[in-house]
């Protein structure tokens, strides 16, 4: 059985007058075995769906046509067999997906699972999950299940992995749309702080990047009582709200009055750097000057998906005799059942005031959400079904 839905569909890599996205009907099949079928609320636009849906095919494993978002948020319609983690009816936000299968899974870390990228980057062929309602029309079959849940659709499939049920969490259909980012970029940012590096209150924390993930990592430092919290982004927007939530000081690459980076972190960082660096941008020459102003003893985390090509060159001499350490951390190395909820506490006790950084836009508005997002406009956009 099929089920019609309506869908952003990238049939070709997204261009600068956003043209290559568009709203399409489509039909969604019935869930197979450990699969939900779920009415969707809402969905966060992550910087990883524009990354996707804007290379070339080939570029990064890129293909069309596809359909995005892995920061959805429903309510479960029906379920396949073998599922547990939820009914029909349930609330239910989406995170990444994994093989379950792996070493890495089976010790507990499915963030890094060694099948990470074929267990989120969708389905090639498409045919196992949606299809153009439309027939005659080219490229009947449209690729799903990208993390396990394309939620760029108003119905869709998505992998029990990738569930986390929320029944007796939230208070509604508004809060759920609100708390759809959580799967990600919240997650990703706060995770990495709270969870994997454990910043303790004698930390200067450094963060790269204020979009979202970055201003969920500068939550997180809040959170954990870091004792400086310097934020560094070139967007003058997000100034004001990065201090909002917790940046002690801002360095902005735009205007550093003809000093270095490194001496504009060094002046805020005791003279001699941050105790912990994150990077959520991944540009090439934030991640070289991150790595060189981690004070000794310190540690550089990087977050931000890498520009294609960067290479990481430093004199492993100085590297041995500084004792820094370098770190890579995905989906901030959580598992999402488990930390979703110490999200929600925290939003509850008003420590994750994630409000600050979102604006909602009906999902038919999806081009004017992409312009405040590349403007700088809007930190965290999220698309309202």
């Amino acid at each position: 059985m099929s089920h019609p839905a309506r869908a952003i569909v990238s049939r070709e890599a997204l261009g600068e007058d956003f043209r290559g996205w568009q709203m399409e009907d489509v039909m969604v099949r019935s869930p197979k075995a450990r699969e939900l079928l779920v009415q969707m609320v809402a969905c966060g636009i992550c910087q990883t769906d524009i990354a996707a849906g804007s290379a070339p095919t080939g570029v990064h494993g890129s293909f069309y046509p596809r359909i995005l978002g892995h920061e959805g948020s429903g309510y479960v319609l029906q379920v396949g067999e073998d599922v547990t983690i939820a009914q029909p009816g349930d609330p239910v936000l989406c995170s990444y997906n994994f093989c379950d299968d792996c070493q890495l899974c089976k010790d507990g870390c499915p963030s890094h699972c060694v099948n990470f990228f074929t267990a989120n980057s969708g389905t090639r062929n498409g045919a196992d999950v949606f299809k153009s309602a439309h027939s005659g029309t080219e490229d009947t079959f449209i690729s799903g299940a990208f993390f396990g849940q394309s939620a760029f659709a108003s119905t869709t499939i998505v992998s029990e992995h990738s569930v986390v049920n929320v029944k007796g969490l939230i208070t509604g259909r508004d809060e759920l749309q609100l708390l759809a980012p959580l799967g990600c970029a919240i997650q990703t940012g706060t995770g990495t702080v709270t969870s994997t590096i454990e910043a303790k209150s004698d930390d200067i924390i450094c963060i790269q990047g204020l979009g979202a993930v970055g201003l969920a990592a500068v939550m997180g430092a809040k959170i954990q009582g870091c004792r400086r919290i310097i934020g560094i982004d070139r967007v003058r927007s997000r100034f004001q709200i990065a201090k909002r939530l917790g940046v002690t000081d801002i360095v902005d690459t735009a205007n550093l009055d003809g000093k270095t980076l490194q001496q504009a972190v060094n002046e805020v960082s005791d003279g001699i750097g941050p105790s912990i660096t994150v990077d959520t941008t991944g540009v090439g020459s934030l991640i070289d000057a991150g790595i060189a102003y981690t004070r000794p003893k310190g540690k550089y985390v990087q977050v931000g998906s890498p520009e294609a090509g960067h290479r990481i060159n430093f004199d492993s001499f100085s590297w041995l005799f500084s004792g820094k350490q370098l770190l890579s951390v995905v989906e901030g190395q959580v598992r999402a059942r488990e930390y979703i909820p110490q999200l929600i506490e925290w939003y509850r006790k008003g420590l994750l005031p994630i409000d600050q950084l979102c604006k909602t836009f009906a999902a038919i508005d999806f081009e004017s959400a992409l312009r405040e997002m590349r403007s700088g406009a809007t930190v965290k956009p999220i698309l309202c079904w």
